[in-house]
């Protein structure tokens, strides 16, 4: 088999339970897999290595700089950014094969199919919510801040799009599901204070009451029943903490 000339790069930290599903979906078809360890404690570098030799150990203090400092390590122009917790398909291989031949674009953005358990989210804003995850590493740099780091094209560059998902594993129950909000807020509190931004409780009041119509109307939450409610809700519960967390922050 021909591989594509592409280097697929995976952070991770304690993945052990994910990273044979992620780099089994890579392996065989993808020239490079770099796997950039944070400092896990369980056996998610002995796993990574049995489908590469590049497992890189790094501690993230921020994640904007870890999937910068990660993706410069590859040795292909292009790069395909997974998360441990996700597998891409063997369509999108395909997909991706044919698009980097002769293309125009320096970046494309891929749908994300997620699942709670072992039901796809397919409202709520869910899907397809296609990121950029595959780009040319010389046009591309995350922001580089704790949460939700923005992606950022070099000017005159362009954007395509594909049409094929990675699969995101991301909640195996709604314990994970409320374990990553708590943790979302707390960091999301943290950009505010290191980005020197202002919230006003007015501005947060406003956020709060948002969101749930949003997420849950607009954007037909509803259709996913309990799951689209649970959604709706802890998305405008994530404002309020996030607020919260950022008052204790400024006290401290």
């Amino acid at each position: 088999m021909n591989k594509v000339p592409l280097s697929v790069v995976v952070i991770a930290k304690n993945e052990e339970a994910n990273i044979d599903s992620c780099l089994g979906s890579v392996h065989g078809w993808a020239d490079e897999i770099i796997l950039v360890d944070d400092e896990s404690t369980d056996r998610t570098v002995e796993a990574a290595r049995k489908y590469t030799g590049r497992v890189l150990r790094r501690k993230m203090e921020n994640e904007g700089v870890h999937r910068n400092w990660a993706h410069a390590q590859a040795r292909n122009p292009w790069v395909l950014i997974l998360d441990a917790d996700e597998q891409a398909t063997p369509e999108l291989k395909q997909e991706i094969a044919r698009s980097l031949s002769g293309t125009p674009h320096s970046c494309f953005s891929i749908p994300l199919k997620t699942y709670i358990g072992t039901t796809w989210i397919r409202h709520s804003g869910w899907y397809p919510a296609s990121k950029i995850r595959l780009f040319q590493k010389e046009h591309f740099k995350y922001e580089e801040v704790g949460v939700h780091p923005r992606a950022f094209l070099a000017p005159g560059k362009t954007e395509g799009h594909l049409t094929r998902d990675i699969i995101h594993q991301g909640y195996p129950d709604i314990e994970h599901f409320l374990a990553s909000v708590n943790r979302q807020t707390t960091l999301e509190a943290q950009k505010w204070i290191a980005t020197g931004r202002k919230m006003s409780p007015g501005q947060a009041l406003w956020r709060m009451v948002d969101r749930f119509p949003r997420r849950y109307v607009r954007k037909k939450g509803y259709k996913d029943g309990l799951y689209g409610f649970v959604i709706a809700f802890f998305d405008s519960f994530y404002q309020l903490m996030s607020y919260l967390k950022y008052l204790e922050m400024k006290r401290k």
